[in-house]
């Protein structure tokens, strides 16, 4: 669970049927219920009604916890291009980058630094846009060394340059399906 859209609908069918949600955030719940009104169980089958599944393997949950951390940190937060990726990782996980990044692509089947790219790489096309910012602006916020190399790394990943993608219809702007 990775979005604010999956979390509100849970907490709507939740409510329903008279489950509250305590805390909620990407990634994590926590519900209060009357055992006597309902099981756990019923409440972990509607959620997997709404598709969601309960991660067991406390790796599968690392991997979930770190991608929540990299879109908290890219998408909803103030991007701090000072701060390296890997020790902003390294200081909330209290593990090696070496060890986050091994498991990440064991799990994902994409190294993690490619992961922190996308999600860059979208929020630059959200900030694309949007039209507040001008190209350097946006380069400098998301933590580049130039608008050339933001450009390339824009072209690589979305096979369109800056100029080419600002001019596509709005319903051709995809994401790159990113979860």
């Amino acid at each position: 669970m990775l979005s604010d859209c999956c979390l509100k609908l849970l907490k709507i069918v939740l409510e329903q049927r008279g489950i509250e949600l305590v805390r909620a955030k990407l990634g994590d719940i926590t519900v209060a219920y009357d055992p006597e009104q309902v099981e756990l169980d019923t409440i972990r089958s509607w959620i997997v009604e709404l598709g969601f599944e309960e991660i067991q393997d406390v790796d599968a949950r690392l991997v979930e916890e770190i991608k929540r951390v990299v879109i908290e940190l890219v998408h909803h937060s103030t991007f701090n291009a000072m701060v390296r990726n890997s020790d902003f990782l390294v200081s909330r996980f209290d593990k090696s980058y070496q060890h986050l990044s091994a498991l990440f692509s064991r799990h994902e089947h994409i190294t993690l630094e490619k992961y922190i790219i996308l999600q860059r790489i979208e929020k630059v096309k959200e900030l694309i846009q949007s039209g507040e910012l001008s190209l350097s602006e946006i380069a400098y916020s998301m933590g580049y060394s130039s608008v050339q190399y933001l450009s390339t790394q824009f072209r690589q990943i979305t096979g369109y340059s800056v100029t080419e993608y600002k001019a596509l219809p709005e319903k051709e702007r995809k994401g790159a399906g990113l979860a």
